[in-house]
């Protein structure tokens, strides 16, 4: 085993080499900017968010891309909602310390009508910043926006069967589903109510109009947005006056401007340089790093092999080696605890090299080559994470035939489905802001979706859970579904859970956010 351990001092040794010891798990779609343009909203054009006047206080936030737009329907970009988060507003919300859903631009939690209809009772009083006013006309039509098919959101299919929404006076809102969803209001929390005139226009993308705390002053291309308080915003006051969202690949120059004090906050903090922060913060993350099996043919088809995949991998030193202690090893099941459906029964496969070679001799297995799938420079320490994981199923006996992609080229091939050519083994690094099983499951467990895992009983019990309005009997689905994928019939590589880290400076007061929100109005410096 010396050589797999110093094959991870290795990869880590490389990765504090680089910009972010592998890509940022921001933004999947891109779209060209011109370095050094401005874009200006408002009055102001030249705010200088980084000088204090009397009452106020300023902040400067280092991100590790720019937005590939300002529209908070169009991609699902991480650099986007960094912006848009502060902007924008949704009915609903999930609670800073509890995680649970609270009434926002709505006055409660939705009231199901009957099973295919939800009705939210509005907010009086609000307007957009262009003067729009907010009701359920806007709501409606900021819902059927981002299911309009000539829209092509990427955002659709995190909204699951919504087939439209009405208003029914000004302050009652109906929203219309295919088939009963239990997960309805979880959904509604992400979905940003726009202005119906000013959404329409060419130049919404670069020209923010929302309800929420913060306007948009100025977004200078290839360097930052600028950002000041609503004057008229209609709930409290943020204490951070004005604000700087910075652009920033490389992550040693996000930890400089920390030392200095030019940046009070800075995200993607690679492990290895956690500790050059002033002040690190971290939380249990939404990304599972994993290796998608395909259980339906080929030398996979067998569970003893897939077994033996996971008895090969020692998860303990990814997790305190290349993470540097920022993970936990996953139990068997690509959620937290903070997810609905969590299986609190699964353990962890212990790393156990002999197990997988018995188990390999169990299944017949004779040096048949394996496909792995890989994406580079995309998700946190994605290379040597393939590099790792490849020494360890090797070292017990597998014969891995690798194919390490950049994202572009690799996701052509991640996203083929069953019946189409699958390689062996998938890598993903699989997010879930639902915080609800239905999410990772309905994507790799059940037959369809991302899946390359066939199995009768576990598509059973997603079915079953799908339109379960019963929360007991529903987990109840979940969790005999993750047991199948777990044991029985391994559905993945499993191995660590990934914590957010973010850099900051002393003076900063804030906690991470479990959904990874960068919610400007919860900061505070002092």
């Amino acid at each position: 085993m010396a050589t797999i351990s110093l094959l991870v001092s290795v990869a880590l040794v490389a990765a504090s080499c680089g910009s972010d010891g592998g890509g940022d798990t921001a933004s999947e779609e891109t779209q060209a900017v011109d370095e050094g343009s401005v874009v200006t909203t408002g009055g102001d054009t030249e705010t200088d968010a980084s000088s204090d006047t009397a009452g106020a206080t300023s902040i400067v936030i280092a991100i590790a891309d720019e937005p590939s737009t300002l529209d908070p329907q169009a991609t699902e970009d991480g650099n986007e909602r960094a912006v848009t988060d502060n902007i924008y507003e949704t009915l609903l919300r999930r609670n800073s310390e509890t995680n649970e859903l609270e009434p926002l631009l709505a006055t409660d939690l939705p009231t199901q009508v009957d099973d295919t209809t939800w009705e939210f009772t509005l907010r009086e009083g609000i307007s957009f910043t262009n003067g729009e006013p907010f009701d359920a006309e806007a709501a409606a039509y900021s819902i059927n926006r981002v299911m309009d098919p000539e829209y092509s959101s990427a955002q659709v299919d995190f909204y699951g069967g919504i087939t439209g929404a009405e208003a029914v006076d000004a302050t009652t809102l109906r929203v219309l589903t295919s088939d009963l969803d239990p997960v309805f209001p979880a959904r509604m929390y992400r979905l940003k109510m726009v202005p119906p005139v000013a959404s329409a226009e060419a130049a919404f993308t670069e020209n923010p109009v929302g309800t929420g705390p913060y306007t948009m002053v100025e977004w200078k291309r290839g360097e930052e947005v600028v950002l000041t308080a609503n004057p008229d915003y209609w709930g409290e006051a943020p204490a951070v006056t004005d604000a700087r969202i910075r652009f920033i690949p490389q992550s040693g120059t996000r930890v400089a401007g920390l030392q200095t004090g030019e940046i009070q906050l800075a995200t993607l903090i690679p492990p290895e340089q956690a500790s050059d922060s002033p002040k690190t913060l971290s939380r249990e993350g939404i990304e599972f790093p994993v290796y998608r099996l395909k259980n339906y043919e080929g030398i996979l088809q067998d569970p003893r092999v897939r077994q033996a995949m996971n008895y090969a991998v020692d998860k303990d030193a990814i997790a305190d080696d290349l993470f540097s202690g920022f993970a936990t090893v996953a139990t068997c099941q690509p959620l937290t605890p903070a997810h609905f459906g969590y299986n609190p029964d699964l353990e962890a496969y212990p790393y156990d090299p002999d197990r997988a070679r018995a188990l390999l001799e169990e299944a017949g297995y004779d040096g048949e080559p394996v496909s792995l799938l890989g994406a580079t420079g995309r998700w946190l320490k994605d290379t040597e994470m393939h590099e790792v994981v490849i020494a360890y199923l090797t070292d017990v006996g597998f014969n891995i035939e690798p194919d390490i992609r950049p994202f572009s080229s690799y996701i052509e091939e991640f996203v083929k489905t069953v019946g189409d050519v699958q390689p062996d083994v998938g890598f993903v690094s699989a997010s879930n802001e639902l915080f609800d099983a239905s999410k990772i499951e309905s994507y790799y467990l059940s037959t369809g979706g991302l899946s390359s895992f066939v199995n009768d009983d576990v598509d059973a019990a997603l079915d079953a859970a799908r339109a379960d309005p019963d929360p007991a009997s529903r987990e109840a689905s979940f969790h005999e579904a993750l047991s199948f994928g777990c044991l029985d019939d391994p559905v993945f590589i499993f191995t660590v859970n990934l914590q957010d880290i973010y850099g900051a400076v002393e003076e900063l007061n804030w906690e991470p956010r479990s959904d990874g929100s960068l919610y400007i109005p919860e900061m505070s410096l002092g």
